[in-house]
């Protein structure tokens, strides 16, 4: 890997953006939450996935223009339309509403529809728990993994994210309802790498840890089996029917075509239940327990959703964030 001081990335990221017709300020952010993506160790939603965002502005699928705008407003909670505006820039606006939302009645209620790939779902989880909020959201998605007794793709992977606010370290969950994200695929693909664990079905439906062949097939397995599936069907159906959006079965199958998506951005502000300092012992007790819990492996403690990206994101502020020598010339290019 090379490493790339993280101005100089954010700076490429934004010079591109610029060319293809964004604002300043929104180049800016945009390429702003695309680097802090990899800086945090999400190598397969950041600077990795910056190429297909590209194609999808060229494409027309990516308006680069667009901004979300409030489509229906009931006390906290508000229905938004995206647009098809950049996927991140609408998640971080409508996770922003949704905050102002809970600071006026302590909690916030969102609803996005037609909007594209919010890249890094994590980050609307940090960008809450950073104001002090709980934070919980989820997209839907094309249709890439089988339902439960099925062998063919029909239902999304839809991320979805929990985060809660801590003095000394938030705690973000950042997952898929398959059990590695497309995104997870590709990169231990291109490392070479089997998964640590089965990840889904080769073409002869037998479970498999090779990336490329769950790839080939294009059966991904559910987290927890048939609950991942049941869970993956609800989203979607909150995300639509709320937002009166597009449900995952309308969506296509090509990736560069993945637009019109339906979200969810929830914030809950810990301050309306009571004591900010009781709450704030409450989180740092159940770390704590979970530190004390014996690990499987020496070398390899027990750790919270999110301790790994506080630890990555200061080792690659220092020495610069890892980028493939490939992609980094690709991007470049342009």
């Amino acid at each position: 890997m090379q490493r790339i001081p993280f101005s100089e990335l954010q700076s490429a990221l934004t010079a591109i953006l610029l060319r293809l017709g964004f604002s300043a300020p929104r180049a800016r952010q945009c390429a702003q939450l695309f680097a802090e993506t990899t800086r945090d160790g999400v190598y397969s939603h950041g600077v990795q996935r910056f190429p297909r965002f590209v194609a999808m502005i060229r494409n027309g699928n990516v308006d680069v223009d667009a901004e979300p705008t409030l489509a229906a407003h009931f006390g906290a909670i508000e229905r938004w339309q995206g647009n098809r505006g950049p996927g991140n820039l609408n998640a971080w606006a409508c996770m922003d509403s949704a905050i102002a939302l809970a600071r006026e009645h302590g909690i916030g209620f969102v609803a996005l529809a037609n909007t594209n790939h919010w890249m890094r779902g994590g980050t609307y989880g940090w960008q809450a728990a950073d104001a002090g909020m709980v934070g919980i959201c989820w997209t839907n998605t094309l249709p890439n993994v089988p339902a439960w007794g099925s062998v063919a793709p029909s239902i999304g992977n839809n991320p979805m994210v929990i985060a809660v606010p801590r003095a000394s370290g938030h705690v973000v969950l950042d997952m898929a309802m398959s059990q590695f994200s497309y995104g997870a695929l590709e990169s231990y693909s291109l490392r070479g790498q089997m998964l640590p664990v089965d990840g889904g079905f080769d073409t002869n439906g037998e479970p498999t840890r090779d990336p490329n062949a769950i790839l080939a097939s294009n059966r991904a397995l559910p987290i927890g089996y048939w609950k991942g599936s049941g869970l993956s069907i609800l989203l979607d159906m909150i995300a639509a029917m709320t937002s009166l959006g597009i449900a995952t079965h309308k969506l296509g199958s090509d990736p560069l075509q993945e637009a019109g998506l339906s979200q969810v951005f929830l914030a809950i502000h810990p301050e309306a239940f009571g004591s900010s300092q009781r709450s704030a012992q409450i989180i740092d007790e159940i770390v704590d327990s979970l530190h004390r819990a014996p690990a499987a492996q020496v070398d390899s403690p027990v750790r919270y959703p999110g301790e790994k990206t506080l630890r990555l994101r200061a080792e690659n502020l220092a020495l610069g964030v890892p980028v493939d020598p490939a992609l980094w010339q690709q991007i470049l290019a342009l």
